[in-house]
């Protein structure tokens, strides 16, 4: 009787050990948010493969980064791959510093997030965000943003409502990525000045020939990171996907490049992704370390018999 239960012990502590970091039903649908901005649709896509190839389904929503940190904080959103900072510091002392959203890992490294010029623009002499104003009639005085509600947006206001650089009188132009950078190319064609929000990784470091300011460390930082994120619990409660997400990690190269295919080729960012992972399959064995498909089968072996 007593090597029975000593057997039915240990059998329930195998099992319980072996369960314990498998996710369960709840965990099945990993919901990650778009804030509209190419890098992230990005790694979004390559978080979509990995998760996909081990049985998941992923759920993108378009929403703005504001909307984006509340999600996570009610826990309708389980992941952003979009912590910039320092750009988003309001936001990670509103909701990360204070419990309520996670900061899972550090992704990316290396990032320019600030006001940029094209090029002839530079050789004009608007090299600093004290420049711009000497050059205020022909700038029209006008600061083109992305998205309203941005962080970068929230620090240009801030600039402009405190007349930092004087630029007090100067006003925010908001729109999204592409049409912003569809002004730029007017205004490049037509040899006129705009200042704009750059950053890096793009396809606009490529595309345009660009230059960032100096300036504004202030609000922008020199160089930046970017972190994943995910709402409170979520690692505990999902262990196995929370695992993909947290050894996910980039260069700026590799999203340069799954960018350019997008715009150079016209397809898909999860065709680009799945391209370059196809071409790169020696990273599946970072980012599938310690992870299992939802049956319990070898993760990295799985996906690069897929591709």
């Amino acid at each position: 009787m007593q090597k029975f239960s000593t057997a039915v012990i240990a059998l329930v502590m195998s099992l319980g050990t072996a369960t314990a970091y498998a996710d369960d039903a709840q965990c099945n649908t990993v919901k990650l948010a778009d804030p509209g901005w190419s890098d992230i649709a990005s790694t979004n896509a390559v978080a979509r493969l990995l998760l996909e190839s081990l049985g998941y389904q992923v759920k993108i929503d378009s929403l703005a980064v504001p909307i984006i940190y509340g999600g996570l904080k009610d826990g309708k959103v389980d992941a952003f791959l979009g912590n910039w900072m320092p750009a988003q510091q309001g936001f990670h002392d509103k909701f990360i510093a204070t419990g309520d959203v996670q900061q899972l890992s550090r992704n990316l490294e290396g990032t320019e997030f600030t006001l940029a010029v094209p090029d002839d623009v530079w050789n004009a002499g608007v090299k600093d965000f004290a420049d711009l104003q000497k050059h205020a009639d022909q700038f029209d005085k006008k600061l083109y943003g992305i998205g309203s509600g941005a962080p970068a947006n929230l620090s240009l206001k801030e600039i402009i409502d405190k007349n930092e650089f004087n630029l007090g009188q100067w006003k925010l132009v908001e729109s999204s990525e592409q049409a912003m950078l569809a002004q730029v190319d007017r205004a490049v064609k037509k040899n006129q000045f705009i200042t704009f929000l750059g950053w890096t990784p793009h396809p606009m470091n490529v595309k345009l020939k660009m230059h960032y300011l100096t300036g504004g460390e202030k609000w922008f930082g020199s160089k930046g990171e970017v972190f994943t994120l995910t709402r409170k619990g979520y690692p505990q409660a999902c262990p196995n996907a929370a695992k993909v997400l947290s050894n996910l990690s980039f260069t700026l190269d590799m999203e340069n490049s799954i960018m350019a295919e997008v715009v150079d080729k016209k397809i898909s960012f999860d065709e680009a992704a799945r391209a370059w992972v196809k071409a790169h399959p020696e990273v599946l064995d970072v980012w599938l370390a310690g992870v299992t498909t939802l049956k319990g089968a070898d993760a990295a072996q799985r996906l690069k018999a897929k591709l």
